[in-house]
């Protein structure tokens, strides 16, 4: 069975690195892309303890895919949990 060099089964971008969909951690400039949200959001959520569980490898810093989907709940999970606050105050409340 032979094997070519360079053939690993990974879709490659244009510079020949695996695509941001193949990765398994995201700098926080490629998960703000990914999240279509700017870096300076992020740090300003970070600041509120609303960003994704980040690791370090040596001085940067990563977030994992697993970490990114358990985000991305959350939030669903906060936005869905403050539509329901919403919808279920008086409209005294709701002037306060």
């Amino acid at each position: 069975m032979s094997h070519h060099p360079g053939v690993t089964g990974k879709k490659m971008g244009a510079t020949g690195t695996p695509t941001a969909n193949d990765l398994d951690a995201y700098s926080i400039v490629t998960f703000c892309t990914r999240h279509s949200i700017s870096v300076p959001q992020y740090y300003k959520m970070r600041k509120l303890g609303l960003t994704p569980v980040e690791f370090r490898v040596g001085t940067r810093v990563l977030i994992s895919k697993e970490s990114a989907t358990a985000w991305r709940r959350e939030r669903e999970q906060a936005a869905q949990n403050a539509r329901h606050q919403y919808k279920t105050e008086t409209p005294e409340e709701k002037a306060t």
